[in-house]
């Protein structure tokens, strides 16, 4: 099991960027891919970008490409999510996912995720 704590959610304004990030540990972290994924009020969670921890290879939802990175630094078991551009619909709680061992992360399934945070609430006003 992993364990997963999101930090860095905050209040901004359109346009602006903020920096999510995501501390990890257990025995598994490194082993299998990560991801993040946001849920609006009233809305399903989604995928927002995963990275492939054999490669690095990223996938983004197509709401956020070019806007958001996802990046992770192995040496200290840390997730990011860069956001820059950011929009109001943007806001959501973000929520860091790990353990995903399905031949098919990429598509960001939320059951194909075995260990979550509790989520980071970022909020973008016009």
């Amino acid at each position: 099991q992993v364990q997963l704590v999101e930090s860095g959610g905050d209040s901004v304004q359109a346009g602006g960027s903020l920096r999510l990030s995501c501390a990890a540990s257990g025995p598994t972290y490194g082993t299998y891919h990560v991801a993040w994924f946001r849920q609006a009020p009233g809305k399903e969670r989604e995928g927002v970008a995963l990275i492939y921890t054999n490669n690095g290879v990223t996938y983004y939802a197509d709401s956020v490409k070019d806007r958001f990175t996802i990046s992770r630094d192995n040496a200290n078991n840390t997730l990011y999510l860069q956001m820059n551009n950011l929009k109001p619909e943007d806001t959501a709680m973000y929520y860091c996912a790990a353990d995903c061992r399905s031949g098919r992360c990429y598509r960001m399934v939320q059951s194909d995720f075995r260990s979550w945070g509790q989520g980071t609430q970022v909020t973008v006003s016009s």
